[in-house]
């Protein structure tokens, strides 16, 4: 019996030291080494250093002076990160949408932007196309008083190209940038 014992424990020991400690130790080490910015959570700092958020990672931004990022399904929490599994048939998920859409409909700009509606399947996409951003260029104009052809350009200057797929917008960056550009009050 020990003949079978002894084996098969010493392979789940050395099993688990190797890909319970060794390799997550190195491919830590390498992404470290290679890659520090993206190991380390792609954090994006203030003017102070101060992180306000990882370029990956979806955040909630209130009132008409913000770019609104996709709604999540997880409340923008990464623990909970996922889609919500509503059916397109699903009352839950048509209230929401409805209700999404009303608060953000504004009649002189036609439909809202299904990207501006949906969840990621993550929840937790930054990114929006440059027609979602685009639509919400009048409201955060007015309510930083500065004129749209500004923040298309700061649109512009913020819009990735990505080697595949098309043209993106990472909010939270824009943000920033709109930040900077025209400061709301009290902020």
């Amino acid at each position: 019996m020990s003949t079978y014992v002894r084996p098969a424990l010493s392979l789940v020991l050395l099993m688990t030291l190797v890909t319970g400690a060794l390799y997550p130790l190195a491919v830590t080490g390498i992404a470290q080494l290679a890659f520090p910015e993206q190991a380390n959570g792609s954090l994006v700092r203030d003017e102070r250093g101060q992180v306000r958020g990882s370029a990956l990672i979806a955040q909630e931004f209130k009132g008409d002076g913000w770019f609104q990022s996709r709604p999540s399904a997880g409340a923008y929490a990464t623990v909970a990160s996922g889609a919500s599994n509503l059916a397109p048939s699903n009352p839950a998920l048509a209230e929401r949408v409805k209700g999404d859409a009303a608060s953000l409909y504004q009649a002189q700009q036609g439909p809202v932007p299904q990207a501006l509606l949906t969840t990621s399947g993550s929840g937790l996409d930054p990114h929006l196309p440059p027609e979602a951003i685009a639509y919400q260029l009048p409201r955060v104009a007015a309510a930083r008083q500065v004129s749209e052809a500004r923040l298309q350009d700061l649109v512009d200057e913020a819009t990735l190209h990505p080697l595949i797929g098309p043209p993106v917008v990472n909010v939270l960056a824009l943000n920033q940038a709109l930040e900077r550009l025209a400061p709301l009050a009290g902020h």
